[in-house]
């Protein structure tokens, strides 16, 4: 018999592909009906990582919480304040303090089973902590500061619940942080009102809106990231047009979201935010790891938890943007050009550790983008076409870094530097006069509120993103 005869027809090849294709398309229809909607992971069409409405307060039991919160404001100054306002309000500082150690350990199990009230139970308590904190009178002596367990064990109970840091962090300030206007209209930016400010400022409202706004028009890049991976395939001319064209909008919106960013420096003030605002902010290791930090009472191995307080870089809106460009922090992928010796100094875990101060669920949100099968850099550098578009979203994004770089220098790192005199009536000069001493004793570099060191952490993260460009690579 000859060979040949042994062989299909024609007939039956044709059959063969046709099944086989119409295997394929089969089996990316399920992997893509078994991939986790962003609503799975608590981010929103309409508001992305803000909540859809405006947390509500405490049930009864746990109105003690929201009363302190409440009166916290008008009670209390920091306590590095020796300004005749911040001297007035020391008794009254002092009374809500003692209040707060009386409590007892109220028990937070009636929350866990509602989400929103855990995420609200976390602000309230995560204010009074800083409150409780940053009000005390300073000490002399370098021993650790102790959180009452009345707020310290219910705060950690919460977050465990949520997978967030329990500590201050930028959703207790501004994804949370927020009430309606008018409550006949949806959420927008325009009519949204935040609620909680530690200075009483308008540089601090005008901060935490400042932030909204960039979470508020990454919420489009959100969009554009869920289609891209919801894409049945990345070879046909439609499909690649579509993301030339997503890539084009992308970077439009970074550039808004560094005429937001650009934007604070006219409604806040540098000297306001750095010896007014920022002190309240500071968590356990915000002066280095070497300074005395919290002791969480009543928690085991408190000394363990993740306590830095809140920080731009916990932003998830950022996060998603870096991962779907695929921006190497850490330095794994051979790029060029090659790091620094001050790259290789940087914290290469900053990103990673800044994810624990973000809410479980968006937290794991990005950890799916970070697992995508599908990474958008790939598909540009196979694709002449999307090379341009492409290098044009990551040079947005460098652009939008430079930018962070001379604000942070301008509101942190020239801040830290001033002299007592440079800010006329400032009301923590006694403060201003230790960082000083500090400073000309040669104890360290400018540190975030993080407690890392700025300069090293921002040009790291300004140069990984340059080295994502295909350009130059």
């Amino acid at each position: 018999m000859n060979v040949v005869d042994l062989l299909p027809s024609p007939h039956q090849y044709f059959t063969l592909a046709v099944e086989l294709l119409q295997s394929t398309i089969a089996n990316n229809r399920r992997s893509l009906s078994k991939r986790r909607t962003p609503l799975d992971f608590d981010v929103d069409i309409n508001t992305g990582f803000f909540p859809p409405q405006p947390l509500a307060n405490l049930p009864p039991a746990y109105a003690a919480w929201e009363l302190a919160l409440s009166e916290a404001s008008e009670k209390l100054s920091l306590g590095e304040d020796d300004s005749e306002d911040a001297l007035a309000k020391r008794a009254s500082g002092e009374q809500w303090r003692s209040e707060i150690l009386s409590w007892p350990v109220i028990d937070t199990e009636a929350l866990h089973s509602n989400l929103r009230f855990l995420q609200r139970a976390h602000l309230v308590l995560a204010w009074l902590v800083h409150y409780f904190v940053h009000s005390a009178p300073p000490s002399n002596d370098d021993a650790p500061f102790v959180v009452p367990k009345s707020l310290a064990v219910p705060l950690v109970a919460v977050s465990r619940q949520l997978g967030i840091a329990p500590v201050l962090t930028f959703a207790d300030t501004v994804l949370w942080n927020w009430e309606l206007v008018d409550a006949s209209l949806p959420v927008s930016i325009e009519n949204m009102r935040f609620v909680n400010l530690f200075s009483g400022t308008e540089d601090e409202l005008n901060f935490y809106t400042t932030s909204a706004k960039a979470e508020f028009r990454g919420i489009e890049m959100l969009r554009i990231i869920d289609e891209y991976n919801n894409l049945p395939n990345l070879t046909d001319l439609t499909t690649i047009s579509k993301v030339s064209r997503d890539l084009t909008r992308l970077t439009a919106i970074i550039n808004d979201i560094s005429d937001i960013i650009q934007g604070v420096r006219a409604v806040v003030d540098p000297h306001v935010f750095y010896w007014d605002l920022r002190p309240w902010f500071e968590g356990s290791d915000a002066k280095g790891p070497e300074a005395p930090g919290w002791v969480y009472e009543g928690v085991p191995a408190s000394e363990k938890l993740d306590l830095s307080g809140p920080s731009a870089g916990q932003s998830s809106v950022m996060h998603a943007l870096d991962l779907f460009l695929d921006v190497d922090h850490k330095l794994r992928q051979r790029r060029y050009p090659a790091p620094s010796d001050s790259n290789k100094r940087a914290d290469h875990g900053f990103m990673d550790r800044m994810r624990r101060y973000m809410p479980g669920k968006h937290r794991e949100y990005l950890s799916s983008l970070a697992s995508s099968p599908r990474p958008i850099r790939e598909l540009a550098l196979q694709t002449p076409a999307l090379r341009e578009p492409f290098d044009n979203a990551v040079s947005a994004l460098k652009r939008l870094r430079d930018l962070h770089m001379r604000i942070a220098c301008l509101y942190i790192v020239t801040m830290s530097r001033s002299t007592p005199g440079a800010h006329a009536g400032c009301p923590v000069a006694s403060m201003m006069d230790r960082l000083q001493i500090s400073r000309a004793a040669g104890k360290g570099p400018t540190r975030g509120t993080g407690g890392n060191e700025l300069s090293l952490l921002l040009k790291a993260g300004r140069d990984a993103t340059r080295r994502t460009l295909l350009k130059e690579n």
